[in-house]
């Protein structure tokens, strides 16, 4: 978690940068213009999963044992003394959009400038990071690549669906899984985000799915309490059942869930993209419509 105070600061310089490198009101994000705005290179010219041996001379020693220990693991690589990002290309190209602004977080925020080398891995970059500074990257690089109040902006011109999620991701730049969560934690109407782990599209456990996260809006809080929803879900959940079953996305589900305040009937859109299934909850009666008609061309 970022202070408040620290929020501020970060969406300051933020702000200054995107403004600065004509960013704002340009979609999806120009993030590659924005890092050459901050005085820095992405080096795409290496791989940080493949990396040989020149760059790792390059690198301190206790930087190069930690590349050489989790090659499999380490996503994004700032080199400050040489004003460089490095990456994984292996990942989509919304996850190495996030990482270079990771890694330009870690050089605009003045404050983390005694570490001069930062290696950037699932952990460090995951929203639930307890690690301060690579908190404050994350956050510089979520406001960045939504462009502050413009995702919101946006939000609102869309229904209230898991589909509009996804269209603010193709708009932006961004994962869908980011997307989502960012629209689920802005709405000020009630819905949740339940996300799954898959794997290749092999159940875990056996006929399990395992929760990755749980995001619930402020208002959906509000009237419901928190969902109840186990760490292992087995195949007696709808949930478990819609991802065996090899379905893609829908919009018609319904299902009952334990909330603190008893149980409660809810719709669901589904979507599963082969890393993860997304369950959008709405409560019956939540409505926000839009004359903005969303077609889904490319699921992934």
């Amino acid at each position: 978690m970022v202070e408040i105070f620290t929020q501020k600061e970060i969406e300051r310089i933020s702000m200054d940068l995107l403004k600065q490198s004509k960013s704002i009101d340009i979609f999806p994000t120009p993030v590659d213009n924005i890092v050459r705005f901050a005085e820095l290179v992405h080096d795409n010219g290496l791989d940080l999963s493949k990396p040989d041996p020149s760059f790792l001379s390059r690198m301190s020693a206790s930087a190069c044992a930690a590349l050489m220990d989790s090659l499999n693991k380490v996503r994004g690589f700032l080199d400050r003394p040489g004003k460089t990002i490095y990456v994984d290309l292996n990942q989509i190209q919304p996850r190495q959009s996030f990482v270079k602004l990771h890694e330009t977080g870690h050089q605009v925020l003045t404050w983390q400038s005694d570490i001069i080398e930062h290696l950037d891995d699932d952990d460090t970059l995951s929203a639930d990071t307890k690690e301060e500074f690579e908190a404050e990257a994350n956050f510089f690089a979520s406001v960045t690549l939504f462009q502050h109040d413009r995702f919101d902006g946006e939000m609102e011109k869309l229904e209230l669906s898991l589909k509009a999620g996804m269209a603010l991701a193709k708009k932006f730049g961004s994962s869908n899984h980011a997307a989502l969560r960012r629209m689920v934690e802005k709405s000020n109407k009630k819905c949740a985000l339940l996300v799954l782990h898959t794997h290749s599209g092999i159940i875990l456990h056996g006929m399990d799915c395992k929760k990755k996260s749980l995001f619930q809006s402020q208002s959906f809080t509000q009237e419901f309490g928190n969902l109840n929803i186990p760490e292992v879900l087995g195949y007696n959940w709808i949930f478990t059942q819609d991802y065996i079953s090899g379905k893609k996305f829908h919009e018609g589900g319904e299902v009952i869930l334990e909330t603190s305040g008893g149980m409660e009937n809810f719709k669901y859109h589904y979507f599963n993209n082969n890393y993860n299934a997304f369950f959008f909850i709405i409560p019956f009666g939540e409505v926000q419509k839009s004359r903005t008609k969303i077609v889904l061309r490319n699921y992934t």
